[in-house]
């Protein structure tokens, strides 16, 4: 059976891909809280300096993911997508598990690089997701599964704060190693995946970029994807101090950034599946120019809004429209490229996002700290604007040129 049919199994799959993904992203983003903690334990003592590490500490890891995302991807298409998800769970369990025995910062960010180096099991989760599940449903595939991914982010932290609390730094690390082994375990177990014909492997073998049709789309969708992550991410390393700025106080102002942050995330939780399978019926760039539209309105009106509840739910409405667009263009990309190449490409769309999400906390950083914090909500709606023109765009040469047999995005 093609991939462009799904795989029988796809529906289970897909329940242990979303349990898994959630399961490994609350154990990475749960180390976020007590990361410059660690840091001070070993050895770092200057404020700024354990600021500076634990940033560096933070971003290693997805320096070495953006780099062998493809590599991955492309693996995947000649040894199955199975493998992939069991060498990430397993390496990142490792991994994890060793940052609880470092000895000194430099070790603590030789792990973190190794992490991501052995990691991805959330893009590779996408990747299988986008690959095996009937191509009619695959915007409302990867909506649950981002959904997850999302619930992942908030419930995270949580758990990092209340272990360290009730424990020590060091024991959550222990945690967390042993919380993506679940992962492992679960998806050695339960995950099911039809061989492919030997023709089939043999092709995603010899597949390269040039091989790919469509390139020119594919790089304008890539280019999307780094677009959409800058302006999804940009704001967050400054919801805190807006919030002080809005509120007049810093009292409470942890406790009230932690609610903003929850609500833009509960947003896209919700509106993720039914966007995705909106989507799959109407076109997916069409309902990606629509939601990207209405993030430009709320995010420009954030800049603007004179008030905490204003402003809270304003970022909620923003959750809901971002909710679709992962899904959305993954599910693009997966209609044009052919099976042979489905990893690859997405394996280099994971890049693009981790450009996206890279860059925006530092242009954003720089922006708010010498301008202002509403400044960061007026640029990040400049980019969710141009990414309504480049969808736009891509969705008029689509047109122009082939439709992919199963409908059009």
């Amino acid at each position: 059976m093609s991939e462009a049919q799904g795989s029988p199994h796809w529906k289970r799959n897909l329940v242990v891909s979303a349990v898994g993904s959630f399961t490994t992203v609350s154990g990475i983003t749960l180390i976020l809280p007590i990361l410059p903690l660690f840091v001070e334990d070993l050895g770092v003592r200057d404020t700024a300096a354990i600021t500076s590490w634990s940033g560096i500490a933070y971003s290693a890891t997805f320096l070495t993911a953006a780099l062998t995302a493809p590599l991955w991807g492309h693996l995947g298409d000649r040894y199955g997508r199975k493998s992939m998800l069991i060498r990430a769970s397993l390496g990142m369990a490792i991994a994890m598990s060793l940052i609880g025995l470092s000895q000194n910062v430099w070790q603590l960010v030789a792990l973190r690089l190794l992490a991501g180096l052995l990691g991805g099991y959330s893009s590779g989760a996408t990747i299988l997701v986008a690959a095996q599940t009937p191509k009619e449903k695959s915007a409302w595939a990867l909506g649950v599964l981002s959904s997850a991914i999302m619930a992942g982010n908030i419930v995270g932290p949580l758990l990092g704060g209340g272990l360290a609390e009730a424990f020590d730094v060091k024991t959550a690390f222990f945690a967390v190693g042993a919380l993506i082994f679940v992962a492992f375990l679960g998806t050695a177990l339960l995950l099911k995946e039809v061989r492919r014909p030997r023709t089939e492997t043999r092709k995603a073998t010899a597949v390269r970029w040039r091989d790919i049709p469509g390139r020119s789309t594919i790089l304008a969708l890539l280019g999307l994807s780094a677009i959409l992550m800058f302006a999804t991410i940009s704001a967050e390393p400054i919801i805190t101090v807006h919030v002080e700025r809005l509120t007049g106080s810093d009292s409470g102002v942890a406790v009230f950034a932690a609610v903003v942050f929850s609500l833009s995330a509960l947003g896209t939780i919700l509106s993720g599946p039914w966007l995705g399978q909106l989507a799959d019926r109407v076109g997916h760039l069409r309902v990606l120019t629509v939601s990207l539209a209405a993030a430009t309105v709320l995010l420009a009106l954030q800049a603007l809004a004179p008030d905490l509840i204003s402003f809270s739910a304003l970022r909620f409405a923003t959750g809901l429209a971002l909710g679709g667009i992962t899904p959305t263009v993954v599910a693009t990309i997966r209609r044009l490229v052919p099976d042979t190449s489905v990893g690859l490409v997405l394996g280099y769309n994971v890049s693009a996002q981790y450009v996206g999400q890279v860059s925006g906390p530092i242009v954003a950083g720089a922006l708010g700290g010498t301008l202002g914090t509403p400044v960061v909500f007026a640029m990040t709606a400049v980019a969710t604007l141009l990414g309504v023109a480049v969808t736009i765009a891509i969705r008029a040469h689509i047109a122009r040129t082939a439709r992919p047999r199963s409908g059009h995005p």
